[in-house]
C-alpha cells in the first residue's frame, strides 16, 4: 500500500457532520479521485470521486466485480453479521450483486416489469397519495414535510405497486424505516420485510395480478422466489430512501432559493430544472457499495488490491473540476450527473422514480402555494450515513390549502405524457443493457 493511502479518511460518525462538499473536496486535494477510506471502525474500502474514474469504475466488470462475496474484510471475519452494514452490503440473489450474463438475466425481468408500469396510473397514485398526506396535517397550518410527507409517500405507493394490501404495506412500511436508519436494529427489520415479501409472493402465485409482484413472477426468464424477493429487496431499500432525499431536497430548494423559486413560478424554470439541480448538488444517495477488486490493480493513482471494496463517490463525483464549468454551478438542463450511477448497472427504475419525485413536489407546490420554511435554514436537522445526508426535519408554515380541484395537474399534460413513455424506453434499453447515466442497479 503506498504511503497516500496509509491514512484513511473516516466516512462514519462525526466526521460526517459538516459539509460534505467540503469533505469532498479535501479527500480530492490530499488523496485525488480515489481515496481511502473508512466505512466503520476498522473497515476499509476505497471512495471514487473522479468522474473519469467513476464511469470506469462502473463499466469495468473485469476487475470490478459486483459480488460482495469477494470482499476481503467480510470473507475474514472482521463484518459482524448484525453488522449496519449487511443489509446493504450482504451478498443477495439479486441484480445488484451479480455480472455479466447473471446480472443481465435479472435486470431484463426487473425492467420488463417496470416497464409496465403505467405512467399516468403512476401520476394518479401519488398525486392520491399526496391528496390524503396534504388533507391529514391541512387544518394545522403547520408540517413537518419530512416525517409527514416525503417519508410516507414513496413508500405507499410502491407498496400498492407491488401488490400488497394496506395492512401489510403498512407493516413494510415500518420496517423498511428501520433498515435505513445505521443501527443494529436494522437486521431485524431486515428478516420482517423478507418475511412480508415471501407471503406476497406466494399469494401472487396463487391469484396474480396486474401488479410488479406477478409481473415479476411471470417473466420468461424464469426468476425463482428467492430472485423475485431479493429483487425487490434492492428496489426497495436502495430506491426509497433515494426518492425520499430527492423530494425533500427538491422542496428544501424551492423553500430556501427565493431567486429558484420565482424562476420556477414565473415559467422560466421547470420542476424538472429543480429536481436535476438536486442530483447535481446534493445527489439523494451520496456514496453507492460497492464493487469489488479482482486483482491488484493500480487505479486513480492508488494500489488496489484483490477484494478490496470501491464504493461509488456519487456526489464528490459530481464536484469533480473536471466536469463543472469554472464558477462550479452546473448548468440547468445538463444531466451528465452521475446521481443514479453508470453503466450496465444504471438503475432501471430512474424514470419512475423521476415521476413519482415531480408529481410529489409539484402537487405539494400547487395545494400549499404560500408555504414556507418554519426555521432558519442553518438549523435544519440532518441525519448521515457512510451513505448519504438527509434532512430529518423540514417544517413549514402555511394558510389554508387550495381545494385539490383547483390545482393543476401534477406536471404538465406533456410531462405526463411523456412520463409513461420514458418509463418504457428506460426499461427496454436496460433490457439490452445499454449503458447509462442512471441509478445503481
Amino acid at each position: 500500500m503506498t504511503a497516500r493511502a496509509a491514512s484513511r479518511v473516516p466516512l462514519h460518525g462525526t466526521a460526517l457532520d459538516g459539509p460534505l462538499t467540503e469533505l469532498y473536496e479535501r479527500m480530492r486535494r490530499d488523496h485525488g479521485p480515489v481515496v481511502p477510506v473508512e466505512i466503520a471502525p476498522r473497515v476499509e474500502a476505497w471512495l471514487v470521486i473522479g468522474h473519469r474514474e467513476l464511469l470506469h469504475l462502473t463499466r469495468d466488470e473485469q476487475y470490478f466485480s459486483h459480488d460482495p462475496r469477494r470482499w476481503t474484510p467480510l470473507r475474514e471475519g472482521r463484518v459482524a453479521a448484525d453488522s449496519p452494514l449487511m443489509p446493504l452490503v450482504g451478498w443477495r440473489p439479486a441484480l445488484l450483486f451479480a455480472d455479466g450474463a447473471a446480472h443481465r438475466r435479472m435486470r431484463s425481468a426487473v425492467a420488463d416489469a417496470l416497464g409496465r408500469v403505467n405512467g399516468h396510473e403512476l401520476i394518479r397514485r401519488v398525486r392520491a397519495t399526496a391528496e390524503r398526506l396534504v388533507a391529514g396535517f391541512a387544518d394545522q397550518h403547520a408540517a413537518d414535510l419530512v416525517e409527514s410527507y416525503a417519508r410516507i409517500l414513496p413508500l405507499r405507493v410502491v407498496t400498492e405497486l407491488l401488490g400488497l394490501d394496506e395492512e401489510n404495506g403498512a407493516l413494510l412500511v415500518e420496517a423498511l424505516t428501520t433498515i435505513v436508519a445505521p443501527t443494529v436494529a436494522a437486521t431485524g427489520a431486515n428478516k420482517r420485510m423478507g418475511q412480508i415479501l415471501l407471503r406476497l409472493i406466494a399469494e401472487k402465485k396463487r391469484r396474480p395480478d396486474a401488479d410488479l409482484t406477478s409481473w415479476l413472477l411471470e417473466h420468461p426468464v424464469g426468476l425463482s422466489d428467492e430472485e423475485v424477493l431479493h429483487n425487490f429487496v434492492v428496489i426497495i431499500v436502495a430506491g426509497n430512501n433515494t426518492t425520499v432525499n430527492w423530494i425533500v431536497s427538491t422542496l428544501q430548494i424551492l423553500l430556501t432559493d427565493p431567486a429558484f423559486r420565482s424562476s420556477l413560478a414565473r415559467g422560466h424554470l421547470t420542476v424538472d430544472d429543480a429536481l436535476d439541480l438536486v442530483l447535481w448538488r446534493q445527489p439523494p444517495t451520496q456514496n453507492f457499495p460497492g464493487r469489488y477488486a479482482t486483482r491488484d490493480l493500480r487505479f486513480g493513482g492508488q494500489d488496489i488490491r484483490a477484494g478490496d471494496m470501491l464504493i461509488l463517490g456519487l456526489a464528490g463525483a459530481n464536484a469533480d473540476p473536471e466536469v463543472l464549468p469554472e464558477d462550479g454551478r452546473p448548468v440547468v438542463g445538463n444531466r451528465s450527473y452521475l446521481a443514479f450511477g453508470a453503466g450496465p448497472h444504471g438503475c432501471p427504475a430512474r424514470d419512475p422514480a423521476r415521476l413519482i419525485t415531480r408529481t410529489a413536489v409539484d402537487t405539494l407546490r400547487h395545494r400549499l402555494p404560500d408555504m414556507e420554511i418554519a426555521v432558519p435554514e442553518e438549523q435544519l436537522p440532518w441525519i448521515t450515513s457512510p451513505w448519504s445526508k438527509g434532512l430529518a426535519k423540514l417544517p413549514v408554515r402555511f394558510s389554508a390549502p387550495q381545494l385539490a380541484a383547483d390545482a393543476p395537474a401534477s406536471g404538465s399534460a406533456s410531462a405526463s405524457g411523456s412520463a409513461s413513455g420514458s418509463t418504457s424506453a428506460s426499461a427496454s434499453g436496460s433490457a439490452s443493457g445499454a449503458a447509462r447515466a442512471a441509478g445503481p442497479g
